[in-house]
């Protein structure tokens, strides 16, 4: 549902996290030209509503934030979306010794990530991946 609702208003839910035995609320949220705070505003009012009315969930604080510029990748579209950047991904179990490879993203093909790395491509398991984060550009 927070999906949704944040769909309807022009942004993606990047991640959810909640903490504090349920009583910590935090969301992260995009939108290609990117997070200020009066986008944070008026998410935090709206899911405000949304928890209270909608959905009947207890919460003590509601948290709304940017992803960063180390924003984590979680689905398929995310890895297109940010093709040809950097970014860091670990694995769940490890692939010849390794479990973290950091390159340039290349694209998703018939269920691999396909990372850049010293000038070769290697292919990830979608399923084997663990975290994976865009490395902050400075």
């Amino acid at each position: 549902m927070l999906e949704s609702t944040l769909s309807g208003l022009g942004y993606e839910l990047v991640d959810l996290e909640i903490s504090n035995r349920g009583k910590l609320l935090r969301l992260f949220i995009d939108k290609p030209e990117g997070i200020n705070i009066d986008d944070c505003s008026l998410v935090s009012n709206h899911i405000s509503r949304l928890l209270a009315v909608e959905m009947d969930f207890d919460y003590d604080r509601l948290e709304v934030s940017s992803p960063g510029l180390d924003r984590p990748l979680k689905k398929i579209s995310d890895f297109m979306r940010f093709k040809d950047q950097a970014a860091v991904v670990k694995l769940r179990v490890p692939l010849q010794g390794r479990k973290k490879f950091e390159g340039v993203l290349r694209g998703v093909e018939e269920g691999k990530l396909l990372i850049e790395i010293d000038e070769s491509i290697v292919r990830l398991d979608l399923d084997n991946i663990d975290k994976a984060r865009l490395v902050p550009i400075f």
